[in-house]
């Protein structure tokens, strides 16, 4: 009330110094100003409830997924030998002898990774390419049956070496995979990226080797349109590539449930972590990293301590990875690594 009566002599004095129709001037522009911060207030409310409640579409669209599908098909490796298929577990191979047609056989390698040859009984192929293994069988026959044999493999299934396309691809599934290529390649046996495609590929290897990484992150902006050939890695038989949709984090390192995870709605690094199933035992809380894309396309790494209130409150962006980082005797005796190409960054532990 007072300010109501305060208001009022203002007014009155404002009408006696200016006139009537200055009045009505000034109260009209007193009016806009308090409609236009209403309408301030108003649009801050509605900016953050998409902020926290809406999902955002973080889809690069569908021009800007058929450039980088143009681009993927036109550096598509295409002189790969057959020849570089290495034989293993469960391939179906027809095996001729040239010099000797009885010789002739259709055998599955087995488990151990051998095969039994008329005569020669058993022979091990595991491990090489058709060409070592012809050479290798002729090696035999020369010794005690064939002065000089001419050998000749043909893989008529391709079980052992096979890669898994996960995710966004146009053509998602299971394909044999007759010789060592690359990144881009396997992108284009799957026949591109789908409409929903991020940005980001993550590799699995089949094959744990000492000192490698066993999961790799590849920034697929930086490989294909930014031209960063160095990111166009080699995929062996048995990798797994997963390619998910536009709008996803990762968690990985010390916690229950690593993987990727679609950001519905604004997401902080405590929600983060809930969602990947919470930390494990041997976690180290002060020792998180968050890779995140850049403003200028490239990775930066960002060193957390989750002790801190305010790097729980942090915001999720598409594309974040998070890294928990693991006690030492964990990380030695788990012996899982991840690889983030292009920035340098390597996880060793969970």
């Amino acid at each position: 009330m007072k300010d109501l009566k305060r208001t009022s002599r203002m007014h009155a004095l404002f009408a006696r110094t200016l006139g009537p129709t200055s009045v009505h001037v000034l109260l009209l522009l007193i009016g806009i100003s308090f409609l236009g911060a209403c309408a301030s207030a108003n649009q801050a409310v509605t900016n953050k409830q998409a902020n926290d409640g809406q999902h955002v579409d973080y889809s690069l669209g569908e021009d800007e997924i058929s450039r980088m599908n143009e681009m993927i098909l036109s550096q598509v490796q295409t002189n790969a030998e057959p020849g570089e298929y290495l034989l293993g577990e469960g391939d179906l191979l027809r095996i001729n002898v040239f010099e000797a047609k009885e010789l002739d056989t259709t055998v599955r390698v087995s488990s151990r990774g051998w095969v039994t040859l008329p005569l020669l009984e058993i022979v091990d192929v595991k491990g090489l390419s058709a060409i070592e293994a012809e050479e290798k069988i002729e090696s035999l026959y020369r010794q005690r049956y064939i002065k000089n044999p001419h050998v000749s493999i043909f893989v008529e299934e391709h079980i052992s070496q096979r890669i898994t396309l996960v995710g966004q691809f146009k053509n998602p599934g299971t394909f044999d995979y007759p010789n060592k290529q690359r990144l881009l390649d396997a992108i284009a046996l799957g026949g591109g990226l789908s409409e929903k495609a991020g940005q980001i590929a993550q590799i699995r290897k089949a094959l744990h080797v000492q000192g490698q990484p066993d999961v790799i992150m590849v920034d697929l902006d930086q490989l294909i349109i930014k031209g960063n050939v160095g990111l166009n890695i080699e995929i062996n038989g048995g990798d797994v590539i997963f390619i998910p949709e536009a709008g996803v984090f990762f968690v990985d390192g010390a916690v229950k449930r690593p993987g990727a995870y679609a950001i519905k709605h604004r997401t902080v690094i405590q929600e983060a972590l809930v969602e990947a199933g919470g930390l494990e035992s041997w976690a180290v809380k002060d020792k998180l990293k968050l890779v995140r894309v850049a403003p200028d396309g490239k990775r930066e790494i960002i060193d957390l301590d989750l002790n801190q209130p305010e790097v729980k409150e942090m915001t999720i962006n598409d594309r974040d990875i998070l890294m928990v980082d693991a006690s030492g005797t964990a990380s030695f005796m788990r012996g899982f690594s991840v690889s983030i190409l292009g920035t340098g960054f390597s996880y060793w532990g969970r």
